[in-house]
C-alpha cells in the first residue's frame, strides 16, 4: 500500500510539472458551489475521507451533535434551510443590534485583542474543522521554533499517508526546506504533507515527536481557554476525535494573528519555494482565501486574509481576519458550503464594523477600586444604544495576578458575553478594604471556637473533671493489676523451672548408682574361678542371677554373705 501510495504522489507531482515556469501547485480547500459547481466531482473528498453509502457520513454522535450530511443537491439545500434557521444566541441579549441570519451551523465574530464576542451562533458546538487545523499547527510552529534558522526534512510517514485528492505541494521523502518556506506552503497551499512534516520536526526539537506535538496541540488549546477542542493530527484530516467549536477556533486564530510572522504570511497571494536539495526547480502556489483578491466576486477589502477548509465531513470551514474602524476581528463559519461561506462571512464583518464601537475602559469604568487603568484598554459597545445604560448591567470577573496581587485581569460580560478584558491595578482603599474583610473573616471565623469554649457550665466542667480522674485512676488500677500478674507468672515460670532442674539432679544421681552397681556385679562375676563346676557354686550363681532385689541395704548384705559363702567352697576344696 505504501509503494501504490508513493506511486500515485509521484504522478501527481510530475503532472504538476510546467517546463520553463517551475512547478505551480494548487491545492482548494473551500470549493465554490455555487461556480464551480460547489463540491468539484474532481476534487471530491478533498482531504481524502471516504462518504458513507447510505447517503450520510460518519460522524460520531457523541463527539459532534449534528451527526448527518445528505449528498443530493436537494438534501444539501434543505439542510442549508434548517441551520439557516437557527438564531444566533446574541440577537436575544438586550438592547444588543440584531445581527443577520446566516446558512452556516457555528459562526462567531470576536474582537482579537480583546476577545470580545459581537454576534454568536452555537458558538460552543463541537464541529469537525477540516484544514483551518493548520492554524494551531502554525501557532505551535511560530511558539517553539525559529523561521530563520530551523530546517524542515520530509520523511517517509510525512509522504505515505496521502491519498488521492489531498491537499499537497509534492514534496518527496528525504527532502528539505526552510520552517519559513514550509509554513507558507501550509498555510496558503494547505499543504498536508508540509503540516505533518512541520509537526513532526518541532516534535522531534522539543522531545517529543509527531504524536508528542499533537497531544501539545490539544494542551495549548485549553491554556488558552478552549473547552470544546481536541485534535488527532496537524492537517485537518478527517478524524471521529478531531473536532473544534467556533469559539475555540477563534481564540486560537487570534493568538495565532497577534505574531507579525503569521499576518504577513496570510496575507501573501503568492509564494515561491526555491530549488530544494532533491528537486531542482521552484514551487510556485497561491493563497486560496477568495476575499482578499480585488475583482473576485467576494472581495471585501476589510479583510486581510484567513484559512480555508473542507472536508466532506466538515462541509466547508472558513477563518477570515478584517481590520477597520480601528478593530481587529477574526471571523469563524463551520459546517457550511463553498461560496455561501464567503457571502456569510462579509455579511457578519459589516454587522460588526457598522454596529460596534471601541469604547475607551478609562472613559466608562467609574469604579474606585482601580486606580490605574492602561490608556489603550476598551471594550466593545455597540453604537445605537446608551454606553452609560449598558455598563450599569455588565458584570466584571476579576481574577487577581498570582506575582503580584496589586493587579488583576479584569473580564467584562454583558448577558454571559464577554465585551472586553484589561489588566488593572487595585487602588489603596480597595486593598484596605480586602485586607480588613479577610481579618474579619478570620476572626469569624476564630470566634465560635472561644464561645465554644468559654461557654461551658459549671457542672459540665465538674462532670469532665471526675470523668477524667475516673479515668486515670482507672488506667493505673488496670496497669497495677497486669504488673502483679506478670510478677506471678514470672515466679510460677521460676519455680517450675527450679523444679524441672531438681528431678534432672536426683535422675542424674539415679542413673550412676546403678551404673556403679552394674559395674560391682561386672566386677564380681569375674571373681569366680573358671573351672569351678560345684552344684552349690552353679546353684548360687543361678540364684543370684534371678534374685530381684529391693533396696540398697539387702544387696550390700547379700554381697556380704556371698562372699563369706565363696570362702567356704574353697576352703572344703582345699581340704
Amino acid at each position: 500500500m505504501k509503494l501504490w501510495n508513493k506511486l500515485i504522489a509521484a504522478f501527481l507531482a510530475g503532472a504538476m510539472l510546467l517546463s520553463g515556469s517551475g512547478i505551480t501547485a494548487s491545492a482548494t480547500d473551500t470549493q465554490n458551489e455555487s461556480e464551480q459547481p460547489s463540491e468539484d466531482p474532481t476534487a471530491q473528498n478533498a482531504e481524502g475521507q471516504e462518504a458513507d453509502p447510505n447517503g450520510g457520513y460518519k460522524i460520531d454522535p457523541v463527539t459532534i451533535e449534528s451527526s448527518t450530511m445528505p449528498m443530493t443537491e436537494e438534501d444539501i439545500e434543505k439542510q442549508m434551510a434548517v441551520q439557516l434557521s437557527i438564531k444566533p444566541e446574541t440577537n436575544s441579549l438586550e438592547n444588543w443590534p440584531q445581527g443577520p441570519d446566516v446558512t452556516t451551523d457555528s459562526a462567531i465574530v470576536m474582537d482579537i485583542n480583546s476577545g470580545a464576542i459581537l454576534y454568536g451562533k452555537q458558538v460552543d458546538k463541537k464541529e469537525y474543522p477540516a484544514s483551518i487545523t493548520k492554524i494551531m499547527t502554525a501557532l505551535l510552529a511560530l511558539e517553539n521554533g525559529d523561521l530563520n534558522t530551523d530546517r524542515v526534512t520530509f520523511s517517509e510517514d510525512c509522504i505515505n499517508f496521502l491519498e488521492y485528492g489531498d491537499a499537497h505541494i509534492g514534496m518527496q521523502a528525504g527532502e528539505e526546506i526552510s520552517l519559513n518556506d514550509a509554513m507558507y506552503g501550509m498555510l496558503l497551499a494547505s499543504a498536508n504533507e508540509v503540516s505533518y512534516a512541520i509537526a513532526e520536526n518541532i516534535g522531534n526539537k522539543l522531545g517529543i515527536g509527531y504524536t508528542g506535538f499533537i497531544d501539545k496541540m490539544t494542551t495549548r488549546a485549553q491554556e488558552l481557554g478552549c473547552k470544546n477542542t481536541h485534535f488527532m493530527n496537524a492537517n485537518g484530516l478527517h478524524d471521529p476525535n478531531h473536532y473544534v467549536s467556533a469559539k475555540d477556533m477563534a481564540i486560537i486564530s487570534a493568538e495565532a494573528y497577534k505574531y507579525e510572522a503569521f499576518r504577513n504570511m496570510i496575507r501573501t497571494q503568492q509564494y515561491t519555494i526555491p530549488p530544494t536539495n532533491l528537486v531542482g526547480e521552484q514551487r510556485i502556489f497561491q493563497q486560496n482565501h477568495k476575499m482578499i483578491y480585488e475583482g473576485n466576486q467576494y472581495y471585501y477589502d476589510a479583510c486581510t486574509s484567513g484559512k480555508t477548509g473542507y472536508t466532506d465531513q466538515a462541509r466547508t470551514t472558513l477563518v477570515s481576519y478584517a481590520e477597520k474602524n480601528g478593530m481587529q476581528l477574526v471571523c469563524v463559519v463551520l459546517r457550511t458550503r463553498g461560496g455561501v461561506a464567503y457571502t456569510d462571512t462579509q455579511a457578519l464583518f459589516e454587522y460588526a464594523f457598522n454596529n460596534f464601537q471601541k469604547v475607551l475602559l478609562k472613559n466608562v469604568e467609574t469604579s474606585k477600586d482601580f486606580s490605574k487603568i492602561p490608556e489603550d484598554a476598551y471594550v466593545i459597545l455597540p453604537k445605537t444604544f446608551s454606553t452609560d445604560e449598558l455598563m450599569e448591567k455588565v458584570e466584571k470577573t476579576v481574577v487577581p495576578a498570582e506575582d503580584d496581587k496589586k493587579e488583576a485581569e479584569v473580564t467584562y460580560t454583558y448577558g454571559n458575553v464577554p465585551i472586553g478584558k484589561a489588566k488593572l491595578t487595585f487602588s489603596e482603599g480597595y486593598l484596605l478594604k480586602q485586607e480588613k474583610k479577610t481579618e474579619e473573616a478570620d476572626g469569624k471565623a476564630e470566634k465560635p471556637k472561644e464561645e465554644k469554649e468559654e461557654g461551658l457550665p459549671l457542672w459540665a466542667k465538674i462532670l469532665i473533671g471526675i470523668g477524667a480522674v475516673i479515668l486515670v485512676v482507672g488506667i493505673s488500677l488496670y496497669i497495677y493489676v497486669r504488673c502483679e500478674k506478670e510478677k506471678r507468672r514470672r515466679r510460677n515460670l521460676k519455680r517450675k523451672r527450679a523444679k524441672q532442674l531438681e528431678m534432672k539432679a536426683e535422675e542424674r544421681r539415679r542413673s550412676a548408682e546403678r551404673q556403679k552397681h552394674q559395674q560391682s556385679r561386672q566386677q564380681n562375676r569375674q571373681s569366680y574361678p573358671r573351672n569351678y563346676e560345684g552344684r552349690a557354686g552353679r546353684n548360687d550363681i543361678k540364684r543370684r542371677t534371678d534374685l530381684n532385689y529391693k533396696n540398697e541395704q539387702y544387696r550390700s548384705r547379700y554381697d556380704h554373705n556371698h562372699s563369706a559363702n565363696q570362702n567356704h567352697y574353697t576352703r572344703n576344696r582345699k581340704g
